[in-house]
């Protein structure tokens, strides 16, 4: 089991950047695929980004394509997630999650979520 806690989320005009980091506890962090995920008010949770174990391959949502950067430091388990040029849609809770298995663009291969961290940006 593994156990992951979300920080960095705040308030940022349109435009701007943020950069969230997820700490991970527990069995080894290195075997596990890592996402990024968002819920806004009344919407359902999607994916934002994805990161497979070893860090070589990433996926990405259409809307943040080119935006946000995911990576991972299994040194430090932690994963991160670089947003740049911050939209008013963009607001949303957004949850690291963690996946032992399946494919790892696929939110019900995701076993593992921490608390969610809000993201508002002004417009």
């Amino acid at each position: 089991q593994v156990q992951l806690v979300e920080s960095g989320g705040g308030l940022v005009q349109a435009g701007g950047s943020l950069r969230l980091s997820c700490a991970a506890s527990g069995r080894a962090f290195s075997n596990y695929n890592m996402g990024w995920f968002r819920q806004a008010p009344g919407k359902e949770r999607e994916i934002v980004a994805a990161i497979i174990w070893s860090g070589v391959n990433t996926h990405y949502a259409d809307s943040v394509k080119g935006r946000f950067t995911i990576s991972r430091d299994n040194a430090k388990n932690t994963v991160y997630l670089q947003m740049n040029s911050l939209k008013s849609e963009d607001t949303a809770v957004y949850f690291c999650a963690a996946s032992a298995g399946g494919l790892y663009y696929y939110i019900r291969s995701y076993n593992y979520w921490g608390q969610g961290t809000q993201v508002t940006v002004s417009s």
